[in-house]
């Protein structure tokens, strides 16, 4: 297996400490804190590891405070309910003994009822598309170092863009965009992990999408993004070693705070999951970028 990917599903197991308290590790990947999707990945792993026989099918999550790379976290389990059908999980993960995030996940056991979807959008296939690595170079000089990391780096998923952007001259667009995303090796049949490495990259792209019809310049460093809360639905089986079409939109920016939603599609049109997420987003004044805060502080 490639050993990037072999990295993240070892970051995603956590190690269990107690019957319900578990540990784990993060990775820098060039962004100014962890990565948020690794802890909403891993949060759903530890209460994955409390529950039998049921398939988890949403969670919802609030970011209390920037993480911090270099400590372990902390994630302590609440076994809130097993009823006939569902189970609930409440986890918080916590770091330098402070919590950084709430999540509550459902279980069910599979059945059988309603069905019907939204239709996916009328997009190019990903074969053609470039990576979203393939940045040409004039552009990467641009770009601060932990930006450039965090968009070069080798990475577990290869994304594919549909709508390109200029990062030199961003210019005011719709706020919606599509993204095609696939693990870069083949993954083992395990619904779990599928759904804990969803959990992981629906934190990409998304809340960036609230910026698109304001053209901000990313590769100023004056622009602060991050995520308040977040919630996801399984909707139905899939694989992360498939393609699957990101399909977001933004219907609000306000407060310094923006709104974004996400459809996931296989690529027979089937819709698989939805998330929502909120964020912050502050744009400074040049002359007033500092240093980035201990990461143990609150946003």
């Amino acid at each position: 297996m490639d050993t990037v990917l072999d990295d993240l599903i070892a970051l995603l197991k956590l190690e269990r400490i107690e019957e319900n308290i578990f540990r784990g590790a993060s990775r820098d990947i060039g962004s100014p804190q962890v990565f948020g999707g690794q802890v909403l990945g891993q949060a759903l792993s530890a209460a994955q590891h409390t529950v039998e026989g049921r398939v988890a099918h949403s969670l919802h999550a609030y970011f209390l405070r920037r993480g911090d790379v270099d400590a372990p976290i902390i994630y302590d389990v609440d076994r809130a309910r097993d009823g006939g059908s569902f189970s609930n999980r409440r986890v918080v993960a916590i770091q330098h003994g402070r919590p950084i995030l709430n999540l509550a996940a459902s279980f069910q056991t599979p059945e059988e009822g309603l069905s019907h979807q939204a239709e996916m959008p009328d997009v190019p296939a990903p074969d053609g598309l470039k990576d979203l690595t393939h940045l040409a170079a004039d552009v990467l000089d641009t770009i601060p170092v932990k930006l450039r990391r965090f968009m070069t780096d080798a990475r577990p998923f290869d994304f594919r863009p549909v709508e390109t952007l200029n990062f030199n001259e961003p210019k005011k667009l719709p706020p919606y965009k599509n993204v095609w995303i696939r693990a870069v090796d083949s993954l083992p049949d395990d619904t779990a992990l599928h759904q804990n490495l969803m959990a992981y990259v629906s934190d990409f792209e998304l809340l960036a999408t609230s910026t698109l019809p304001h053209a901000l310049p990313f590769t100023r460093g004056t622009v602060i993004l991050a995520s308040l809360d977040h919630a996801l639905w399984f909707h139905r089986a899939f694989r992360m070693d498939e393609w699957l079409l990101y399909s977001m939109e933004s219907t609000n920016a306000s407060g310094a705070r923006g709104y974004a939603r996400g459809k996931f599609f296989r690529q027979d049109g089937t819709l698989v999951a939805s998330t929502t997420q909120e964020g912050l987003i502050r744009v400074i004044d040049p002359s007033r970028v500092r240093k980035r805060s201990d990461p143990r502080k609150q946003v």
